[in-house]
Order: structure tokens, then sequence, then C-alpha cells
């Protein structure tokens, strides 16, 4: 998993889906205890499509959803393809096996007025606040992940050419433009410190702010401005997508912002815009 990048996050989930597997090979025996393990070894040429269509069939019945069971397959694929490099079984059973078809869903996103309302909302009276100010700030400005956010060094900021360089998925770099009332708000915040610490968002311990910790600052300020509906840093890099897209800008230039490795990926903010455009012409044409 580290060897192509995947994030924490991710090698944690492929983890556990490799080990619910094994689980429901053992027929639910503790996968931690040595002589399990060592029996799902002996197992492991047994094992075939008709084993992985099984284990997906109980995914099925215990109420998982498409999108789970496509992860879960996704996880069982890389695993067993592992094996096969590494020349402990021969044949990979889960190759062949379809993804289920997945839906498309519509991100969530903010009206402008309520990114306003949101970010309006934030006090600036302490370096707490000018802190969650500039970072809410950032985050609609940039379209970054949480886990951009997080890493985000002192250093990645080029003030003079509002340019931030984002370490993304797989440790890829990309630079993205950021708005000058953004980094007004990060000046702000950061003449408000004592010293010159590198890690750009810092918790009450003045070390480096972790994503569950963005994320629990943006619920508490989102109930405080009485918005009523889920609101996450995910929710802010699609507000600034369906923005940009509104307002005009190139699909590709917002497939470059947000570090997508294929347009597809992007593209599911036109549709955002095209249910805008419907609303728009079925209030305005006389005849819709």
């Amino acid at each position: 998993m580290a060897e192509k990048g995947y994030s924490l996050h991710t090698t944690r989930a492929y983890r556990s889906d490799i080990n619910d597997f094994i689980q429901f090979v053992l027929d639910k025996q503790d996968t931690e205890n040595i002589n399990s393990e060592k029996l799902f070894c002996r197992q492991l040429n047994t094992l075939d499509k008709t084993s992985i269509r099984n284990y997906l069939a109980q995914l099925v019945r215990s109420g998982k959803t498409k999108r789970t069971i496509a992860r879960k397959l996704s996880s069982l694929k890389a695993f067993f393809d592992y094996l096969v490099k590494s020349g402990q079984i021969f044949v990979n059973p889960a190759e062949t096996i379809p993804f289920p078809k997945l839906e498309k869903t519509i991100p969530q996103f903010l009206s402008i007025d309520d990114i306003f309302r949101l970010l309006d909302s934030i006090e600036t009276n302490t370096w707490f606040d000018k802190r969650n100010l500039a970072m809410f700030e950032t985050f609609y400005s940039t379209g970054m992940r949480v886990s951009e956010m997080e890493g985000l060094d002192i250093e990645d900021i080029d003030f003079k050419s509002q340019m931030i360089k984002v370490f993304g998925k797989g440790s890829k770099e990309r630079f993205v433009p950021v708005g000058k009332r953004a980094l007004n708000a990060v000046k702000d915040y950061r003449d408000s410190l004592k010293e010159n610490f590198i890690p750009v968002f810092l918790n009450k311990n003045f070390t480096r702010l972790s994503s569950r910790s963005i994320r629990r600052i943006l619920d508490k300020i989102v109930r405080g401005c009485q918005l009523n509906v889920p609101v996450s840093p995910h929710t802010l890099r699609h507000s600034f997508a369906t923005h940009m897209l509104d307002c005009g800008a190139d699909l590709r230039g917002i497939q470059e912002i947000l570090g997508h490795a294929s347009l597809s990926t992007t593209q599911i903010y036109t549709h955002v815009s095209m249910d805008k455009l419907m609303q728009v012409y079925d209030k305005a044409h006389p005849r819709s």
C-alpha cells in the first residue's frame, strides 16, 4: 500500500477490509491469533472466485452499500495481486470479478450566500479565531483536501505569487492559486504567533492541527452560525469547484487545482451546474 503512495487513511481502510475477509474465511475466528493466521495461509491456494463471491454476497446481505462493497473488492484485488507477485499464490481469484455499478452521487455544496455567512461568522479576537478564519478562507479559496490542509507548511505558501504548493494523494505535488483575502487572513493569524512555526495551522500545543480537529472546529462554527445543513471540509471543496464552474472557470483548470487524476472525476460538477441551469430555465422560460 505504501509503495503505491496511498494515504494513511486509505491504508488503514484496506487493512481493515482484508482482515474482514480473513475473518470470513476463518469463520469469524480471531485473526490476531497466530494459529488463525497460519490456518489462513494454508488455505490461500484453495481460495477461488466462488470464495470471493460468497464473501461479497454476505456483504450484500448485511446491508453494505455498493460503494463499500466496491472498496472491499478493490482491497482484495490488490491483496491477492501482491500475493501473486510475491509468489505465495499462482492466480488472483478476485481479478475477473466485476465491480458493482455505482450510482453517480451529486456532491453537496453550499450556496455563495451560505459560504459568506459561514466565513463572516468567524471572529478574530484570539489567535485561535484568526487561525480558524485563515484556515477556512484558504479551504474555500483553494479547494484543498483536509489532509492537504493538515500537511501544509509555511514554506509552501508563496505570498508574492499567490500560489500554494500542495502535496496531494500519492504525494503528488501541484501548485494552486490562492486569493488575497485568504492570504491576508493567514498573515494576520501568523503575525499573532510569537514564533515562526513550520506547520501553518497549529493546535493549542503549537503542533500540527490534525484533520480530525479541523473537522471538529468546522462543526462548531457551523452550529454557531446556524446553517442547519451538514458541512464538512469536503463540502467546502465541492463548493469551491461548483462556484468556480458556475462563474465560467475551465473544467481542465479546475481539475488541475483539485488534483484530480482523471477529468471524469471533475466532470461531476458539471451535473451540479446543469441542475442549477435547469432551475433557472424552468423559472424564467414562459413555456418551460
